[in-house]
């Protein structure tokens, strides 16, 4: 059976805040925690993704931020959703289905997400829910940073 857990909850956070996806996926990668190698995992990407993360939770706040329903970021929270997916899929589990889970997760994310949130950040209480979410998709995030599989097929783990 196909554990797909950690496929929908990287989608999740995808739909959440998707550079923290991105960030945590990255984290992943550096700690060979991750079934592909094409994610940039060097301490340089790694300090940019994760800046720009913290970036785009401040920028989540301000009044003029998109709504992430709009078709340009709900497709780049499917794509993110989608990768992370397949990235910390267990290696039994078929890619396709990984990436299903992570898409799912993501449009998951996305509208309960927003839905939480309400219309505005403008209000005490809209700025309260959105850094409750910030903690959320940090917090969902490290946790599957954390408990992802190392990859012991990983040719960079062996010791010559």
């Amino acid at each position: 059976m196909q554990r797909l857990g950690p496929s929908f909850g990287i989608g999740f956070v995808a739909g959440l805040r998707s550079m923290t996806a991105c960030a945590a996926l990255s984290w992943a990668a550096s700690q060979r925690r991750t079934r592909v190698t094409w994610i940039p995992d060097g301490p340089g990407a790694r300090g940019l993704i994760t800046a720009l993360a913290l970036a785009e939770m401040a920028g989540d706040k301000m009044p003029f931020a998109p709504d992430r329903r709009i078709p340009p970021s709900f497709a780049a929270r499917l794509a993110i959703g989608a990768a992370g997916g397949v990235a910390l899929a267990e290696p039994r589990a078929l890619r396709r289905n990984a990436a299903l889970a992570g898409m799912a997760g993501a449009i998951a994310g996305t509208l309960l997400g927003r839905a939480a949130r309400g219309g505005t950040t403008r209000s005490t209480s809209g700025l309260a829910r959105g850094l409750t979410e910030d903690v959320m998709a940090a917090g969902l995030a490290a946790a599957l940073v954390r408990h992802a599989q190392r990859d012991s097929h990983d040719p960079r783990d062996v010791v010559t």
